[in-house]
């Protein structure tokens, strides 16, 4: 039987070549928003990995929707020149269709980077900027309080996202993710632990679903036709109190109707739960959205063996695979699953004497060991 996993899948007018996604992975390297050395190194190697799909970090639609003062970000000329820089390299030696996330951190914003603590800037340090929220109530103790959002401040994060979106079609960029989970700004309108608002955007699961579904309209409205556009949110929250299975569920089908063309499902992040964390924890949300709504389903959440990657696309739980830490760990992640899993990947011409099928010899003993 062909492998599932390196079955193309077409979303709108793009053709993946298969269902492996390099899934957005912050590196908090960049310059006032701005692309670095870093990421020229960083998705120059990825994009020359095989995978189906390559999704750039989140990057910040304005200077406050940032996580730190080194996340990438889409919001000036010199921010779109430098990433232009990067993309130019990646597509004149890649193999790998490339997308973006965006995203506004919301209360979670002006924090350190987690090599540096990851902890919150308080008012006064040095880069601390003041964050926004649908309410004024703060991620945790020791966290900032964010101001509450008016609606002068909700168009002003729509037509940031608006205005970044025109950049990323400029950029030539391949599809769009909106970053809708794990507490950030459209997360946290979605979910009753963070928004406690008592007007149309607060309350029940149709009023919160209200701003993050005007950043989806809006987005769809300026991006391309012929190019996709999905969403990361939670399937849970993983705390009684928040954003539920059920709600996920209902947000995947409202925006099925609106023209969503797929959906990436992880969890956690509006509150501190314990997370009982354990390969394909997420799967499971991943697999009810999909079976329940039919719309086109990512599945994330400590998936490293090629096998368990080929039984969640090939069982019908997801229709893709996103990796993160896996792919920090093992770039060329695709390589390996299209060995043992008896599939092809694309190679680029100068490794492709690497590839097993062109060097058996080198592969033969540690073969007959297994």
């Amino acid at each position: 039987m062909p492998s599932a996993l390196f079955q193309p899948i077409r979303l709108r007018g793009l053709e993946l070549p298969n269902r492996i996604v390099i899934a957005p992975m912050c590196q908090y390297s960049a310059e006032d928003g701005s692309a670095t050395d870093w990421h020229m190194i960083h998705l120059g190697g990825y994009a020359l990995s095989g995978a189906g799909l390559l999704i750039i970090e989140a990057t910040g639609i304005s200077p406050e929707g940032r996580i730190t003062t080194g996340c990438l970000g889409l919001w000036s000329d010199e921010n779109e020149a430098a990433l232009g820089r990067v993309l130019k390299a990646c597509r004149r030696y890649g193999n790998t269709p490339i997308g973006i996330q965006l995203g506004h951190a919301g209360r979670k914003a002006s924090a350190q980077a987690p090599q540096d603590g990851g902890k919150p800037l308080l008012e006064g340090e040095p880069g601390a900027w003041q964050t926004v929220a649908p309410s004024a109530v703060p991620f945790g103790d020791g966290w900032h309080r964010p101001l509450a959002l008016d609606r002068e401040g909700m168009d002003k994060v729509v037509a940031d996202f608006v205005q970044a979106t025109q950049r990323a079609d400029r950029l030539g960029i391949d599809l769009i993710e909106l970053h809708g989970a794990h507490g950030y700004l459209l997360s946290s309108f979605l979910s009753p632990i963070a928004n406690q608002r008592n007007d149309e955007y607060g309350g029940s699961l149709e009023n919160r679903m209200r701003f993050p579904l005007e950043v989806f309209d809006a987005v769809r409205a300026v991006w391309p036709e012929p190019k996709p556009l999905g969403i990361r949110f939670n399937g849970t929250d993983w705390d009684a109190a928040g954003f539920t299975p059920d709600d996920a569920v209902a947000f995947a089908a409202v925006l099925k109707e609106r023209g969503c063309d797929f959906v990436d499902i992880s969890g956690g992040g509006n509150s501190l739960p314990r997370i009982p964390v354990k390969p394909g924890y997420q799967v499971p949300a991943a697999a009810r959205v999909k079976a329940e709504t039919g719309i086109a389903t990512m599945a994330v959440g400590m998936i490293r063996e090629p096998a368990y990657a080929e039984e969640i696309v090939a069982s019908g739980q997801a229709d893709m695979v996103a990796l993160a830490r896996g792919m920090l760990y093992e770039p060329r992640w695709a390589w390996r699953a299209a060995e043992e899993l008896g599939a092809e990947a694309a190679y680029p011409p100068q490794y492709e004497r690497g590839r097993p099928a062109k060097w058996p010899q080198a592969f033969s003993r540690r073969d007959a060991a297994e």
